[in-house]
Formats: structure tokens, C-alpha cells, sequence
């Protein structure tokens, strides 16, 4: 009895003990069992120049909602290797990114449909979502815009010029490539006149630096195959191509580098940087670049360019109702929800990325601390970037009267088959090969490298 009724007080004490020690565990286990009540989700993400932001946003979020946002950040250049690592662990990524078309077919298994939630409703664009069937898999949480950037101030000397050979007389008449053309040649003719060096500026050609024209030139005459054709963008008739635009394509590629500031020749050397210093000087009337160049034409030392006179115009290239073409507005990043999340999970998900996206505090973060130009209507006329070139972005975006260029470019084989695009696109600028030798490269090289 004496050894029963030792043990028995033994436990009493335990239990006793347990039962204090749970109901005095402080603030932080209080905190604890809130976050519990309150969800977590788990975000990968992709962008790690933003990461201080998103631990910064997680901690706005938790506070107004009890939700606990773990955001984790895959180092550079290492998201796809870091996403197969998570999504095998038992706590998954909740919210995680896919990289176009491609990166659903690599991770459809695993996206959720987010064809009825808040966010895709608001969408500026539903076009630019990832489609399959009816359903949506990825949602854009950035976007870019490039085109043609132009200096108003050079246009408005050239429509002003009594010695114009051109009827056109304002940025409005230029609708397609054969009134491009005229204008642009006939500004060539007169560039002393003008006072600058050539209408476009340097077509940068040098390895490395040529993406500009083997990815976003090359974008348009792509997106109007696979627009023609009908091809489904998630499945594999991506794979191979007939680069049925390739004239259109080289069109608009003679106009830049038979009317620029520098001799087709000599475009091996040149950079990116030089063609946004030539633009930023007054030397060049036009560009073709994207929103992005803003910040790079205003710190050039010396920049003439007023942000009230930089503006887009589409890239134009002889495609047939082109008039109704508007910028090439995309991105390479998209939002997905992991469809093998408990149905909480993804409501929690759900939730976070509409309050991002919508709330006062979330747009801040995202105008301001993200700088990001959002996809959706929920930003108004006071959540606008500062950005010329981004609020241009903007403008064309809302616009009913075009059509949006998507970046299809994201669907391009290796970077085996952007390099070599590249050198073939400098070897035609300087007269070592011919126009067929670089459709034939594209075609054969597009196959061998999708496989």
C-alpha cells in the first residue's frame, strides 16, 4: 500500500507540474498556439533581391491576420533544383512559382486551379495567365512591357521639318511597319538635319548581349506561328517551329541596323549599355527595349531624355492587322498554388496573395517595396509606379483597342539556341551570311535543341 500510494502521489505531482507548466507558458507559447488557430503557409520564393521585402510583408500580414507567412528563399540561379527538394517534404511548399508554359508541364501535377479565386478575377489580362482547358495554373504576380521607346522631343523636330518626305505628322499616324519605315528612313536621310547620329541606336550584337533580338525581337514572329497554327502552348507541338515570319522578322532587324549610329559592321562590339547611352545623349531617336531601361537612361551622365518625352511604340514588322498590335507585356514568373495542400492550405494561400494584391498595406508593399507593375485592376491611379516607362506599360495595357504581344519567348529552347541565334544575327549584319543560312539555323537548331 505504502509503494501504491508513493507512485500514485509521484504521478499526482507530475500531472500537477504538466498542468502548471502549460498554463504558464508565457507570451511566446500563447503567441504559438494563435499562429496555429491563425494558419501557416509556406512560400517559396523566387526573387532573392526581394527576399528582406517578403520577410518584411509576412510580418504586416501576420499581424493583421494571425497568419504565419515562412517565406523561404532559393539562392540565385537554383530555384528549380531547390522546389523539387521541398515539394517532396511532408511540409510543402504552399505557394511556389513556375516559369511559363514549360515550368506547368514540369510542375502540373502539383497547380492547383485557380480559375475561381479573387485574384485571377481581377486581373487586368486573364490572357496572360497559364492556361489549360478551362482551367488557370499560373497567375502572373509581375509584369513587363517592352516595344520601341522613343524621344518624343526628336519625333515632334522631325514632324516639324519643312524638308520632310513624309506625310505623317504625328506618333498616332504610325500604326504599322510600312509607315515605320518611311518615317524612319527618310529621319536617317535628314539625321543632320535632326541633329543626331542615326534614328535607332546601336543593335548590340556582342556575345552575351544580343538577347534583345534572339529572345524579344524574336518573340513576335514566334507568337504569331504558334497564334496561326493554333498550338497549344502546354503541349509539344512547341518543339518544333517553321519560323513562317522569318521575313517580317528580318524587316524590322535590316530597319535597326540600316538606320542606327553605328555601321552594321561594327555591331560585334557593342553592348546594351552603349544603345541606352546613345538613346540617354539625344544621338538616337529610338530603341527597342524595355521598362526597365528607365533607371539605366536616367543615370547616364549628361542624359538629355525628359521622362514627359520617353515613350512605346510596338514593334511593327509587317504582320498582317498589326494596327491593332500593342507592346509585348509579360513575364517569366507565375504564381502557383500547390494543389496537394489541404483545401485550407490553399484558402490560406488564396487569402494571403489577394490581400497582397489588394489591401492598402500589400499594394504598398508591392508599388513601392517590390516595385512591381501588379496585373491587376485593384491598383488604381495613385498605386502607379513613378516609372515613365512603367506607367507607359500601364497605359497599354488598359488599352481596348489592341492586342497584347505575349512572351512566348519563354517556351525558346537552351541557351545553346539563344547563342548561336545571336552569332548568326551578327554574322548576317556583316555580310558573312546570308538571310537563309540564319532561317535554317533557327528551324533545325529549334528541333534538336527542344528535345
Amino acid at each position: 500500500m505504502k509503494k501504491r500510494l508513493a507512485i500514485f502521489l509521484c504521478l499526482a505531482v507530475i500531472l500537477s507540474f504538466g498542468l502548471l507548466a502549460s498554463g504558464c507558458g508565457g507570451d511566446d507559447e500563447q503567441g504559438d498556439d494563435k499562429t496555429a488557430s491563425g494558419g501557416t503557409i509556406y512560400y517559396l520564393n523566387f526573387k532573392p533581391e526581394v527576399a528582406d521585402v517578403y520577410k518584411d510583408i509576412a510580418a504586416a500580414y501576420k499581424e493583421e491576420t494571425g497568419v504565419t507567412v515562412n517565406v523561404v528563399t532559393a539562392a540565385s540561379g537554383t530555384y528549380e533544383q531547390t522546389l523539387k527538394s521541398e515539394i517532396a517534404k511532408a511540409e510543402a511548399p504552399t505557394i511556389f512559382q513556375i516559369n511559363g508554359p514549360r515550368g506547368y508541364q514540369n510542375w502540373k501535377d502539383y497547380c492547383a486551379d485557380l480559375s475561381g479565386t479573387e485574384l485571377y478575377k481581377h486581373m487586368t489580362d486573364p490572357t496572360l495567365a497559364i492556361r489549360d482547358g478551362s482551367g488557370v495554373y499560373g497567375i502572373p504576380f509581375v509584369i513587363e512591357g517592352y516595344g520601341i521607346i522613343y524621344n518624343d522631343a526628336i519625333m515632334r523636330d522631325y514632324f516639324e521639318l519643312k524638308t520632310k518626305k513624309t506625310d505623317v505628322s504625328s506618333m498616332e499616324d504610325i500604326q504599322d511597319f510600312a509607315t515605320l519605315k518611311a518615317v524612319v528612313e527618310d529621319m536617317q536621310a535628314q539625321k543632320d538635319a535632326l541633329g543626331i547620329k542615326g534614328v535607332f541606336a546601336s543593335t548590340s550584337l556582342k556575345s552575351g548581349e544580343d538577347w534583345r533580338w534572339q529572345t524579344h525581337l524574336a518573340n513576335i514572329p514566334i507568337y504569331y506561328e504558334f497564334q496561326k497554327n493554333d498550338v497549344d502552348l502546354t503541349g509539344d507541338e512547341t518543339r518544333e517551329i517553321q519560323f513562317q515570319y522569318d521575313q517580317e522578322f528580318k524587316n524590322i532587324f535590316d530597319l535597326y541596323i540600316n538606320n542606327s549610329v553605328t555601321d552594321p559592321k561594327m555591331l560585334g562590339s557593342k553592348q546594351v549599355a552603349d544603345s541606352m547611352a546613345e538613346f540617354a545623349l539625344g544621338q538616337c531617336a529610338m530603341v527597342q527595349n524595355g521598362n526597365w531601361a528607365w533607371s539605366q537612361i536616367a543615370e547616364v551622365s549628361g542624359n538629355t531624355v525628359k521622362a514627359e518625352d520617353i515613350h512605346f511604340l510596338p514593334i511593327y514588322m509587317g504582320m498582317e492587322g498589326e494596327k491593332d498590335q500593342g507592346l509585348c507585356i509579360g513575364t517569366e514568373n507565375f504564381i502557383a498554388v500547390n494543389s496537394q495542400a489541404s483545401p485550407e492550405q490553399q484558402k490560406l494561400a488564396e487569402d494571403f496573395l489577394y490581400w497582397l494584391y489588394s489591401s492598402d498595406t500589400g499594394k504598398d508593399f508591392v508599388t513601392n517595396r517590390l516595385e512591381f507593375i501588379a496585373p491587376f485592376d485593384t491598383f488604381n491611379e495613385d498605386d502607379r509606379p513613378s516609372d515613365p516607362l512603367a506607367r507607359e506599360v500601364m497605359d497599354w495595357m488598359e488599352r481596348e483597342d489592341v492586342h497584347t504581344i505575349p512572351w512566348n519567348f519563354t517556351l525558346f529552347p537552351s541557351q545553346t539556341f539563344k547563342d548561336d541565334f545571336g552569332a548568326v544575327l551578327l554574322q548576317y549584319a556583316q555580310g558573312q551570311k546570308n538571310w537563309d543560312d540564319v532561317k535554317n539555323l533557327v528551324v533545325t537548331q529549334w528541333k534538336s535543341e527542344s528535345r
